[in-house]
């Protein structure tokens, strides 16, 4: 492979953001990503869900923020390898060589890391016969929402993620009620709100310790962890938002400083890698916000500089794009 003047590690939002925003610069980009197709957790994980915090969007589908923003990171022809996983990355004369675990060696000058949360794996509840009816009644995430039109419903979690798919299916569901082990959510309070104004039934204090049926999901058993009752509640499905348990994988053991499980960097995204910059929700620093909107700012910034690392006569800051003639 040819040499590029960046490489960006990861082809979620803040990634192909990164790789625009380059382009943008007139840098030659390479997007490498261990997913098969580009768009991040928006794609893998809830193409069906609304997001409501990006900025022009009173609400978007994720699927078509990820279709748009698919578009626009590679309007300027970056080169792709996907469903490749980046394994070491080596410092050489003209700046660093990625390898992946399928054998490529991806020379490039400067690297951004916007790996998310990195290799992940949904959180389970941890009850027995679980993992038997994975996709036969438990899920992890909503890929297709018509899969739980007309069924009763169970969502597990008090995020936001679990938020949002009780106000999303409750049109199309029987029933829908949210299980949550205390009484205080972590999603937004405006979401909350919405939530405790619909029909969604909420057992607080609850939690799954029991899945019933055959062949598929027929109910789950509730325990109140306050009074030790329990309860009996129908279901046809269960969608489990607990979380995910994330790893760095092998950048772990790239040099980068790591606290736990995220990437340190200075204010300007820097890590302690000469021309490797961190950016989104790998990587962390006081104030960090861990939003889509915030980090593609933290990309744009992260481009910038190492637009000026390269060439040094070039503007940190190039105008708005606004200002150029199409």
């Amino acid at each position: 492979m040819n040499r590029v003047d960046v490489t960006v590690i990861g082809g979620g939002p803040v990634g192909l953001f990164a790789a625009f925003y380059a382009g943008l610069r007139g840098m030659s980009v390479r997007i490498v990503d261990s997913l098969p197709e580009l768009g991040g957790q928006l794609t893998a994980l809830y193409p069906e869900k609304y997001v409501y915090d990006m900025p022009g969007f009173p609400k978007v589908l994720a699927r078509d923020l990820a279709r748009d923003m698919i578009e626009q990171g590679t309007q300027f022809g970056p080169e792709t390898v996907l469903g490749d996983t980046a394994t070491a990355l080596t410092q050489d004369d003209e700046g660093w060589t990625l390898a992946t675990a399928k054998g490529a060696s991806c020379p490039t000058r400067t690297v951004i890391i916007a790996a998310g949360v990195g290799a992940f794996q949904p959180t389970k509840i941890g009850v027995a016969r679980e993992d038997e009816f994975v996709d036969r009644g438990v899920y992890y995430g909503v890929r297709h929402r018509d899969l739980f039109a007309g069924k009763n419903l169970i969502v597990v979690g008090g995020g936001d993620s679990a938020m949002d798919w009780c106000l999303s299916l409750e049109p199309i569901a029987r029933s829908v009620t949210l299980v949550h082990r205390r009484d205080q959510f972590r999603a937004h309070e405006d979401t909350v709100e919405k939530v405790k104004r619909s029909s969604v039934a909420m057992r607080l204090w609850c939690e799954v310790k029991e899945l019933l049926g055959e062949n598929s999901i027929t109910g789950v058993v509730v325990e109140n962890n306050q009074t030790n009752e329990r309860e009996t509640l129908p279901a046809d499905a269960v969608v489990v938002n607990i979380g995910f348990k994330s790893s760095l994988g092998p950048m772990l053991q790239w040099g980068l400083e790591i606290v736990k499980n995220q990437i340190v960097t200075d204010a300007l995204y820097r890590t302690n890698l000469p021309g490797v910059f961190a950016v989104g929700d790998v990587c962390s620093f006081d104030g960090k916000l861990k939003l889509i909107a915030t980090g593609v700012g933290e990309a744009a910034t992260a481009v910038c500089l190492a637009k000026t690392l390269l060439d040094p006569a070039a503007k940190m800051f190039p105008g708005h794009s606004s200002d150029r003639d199409h």
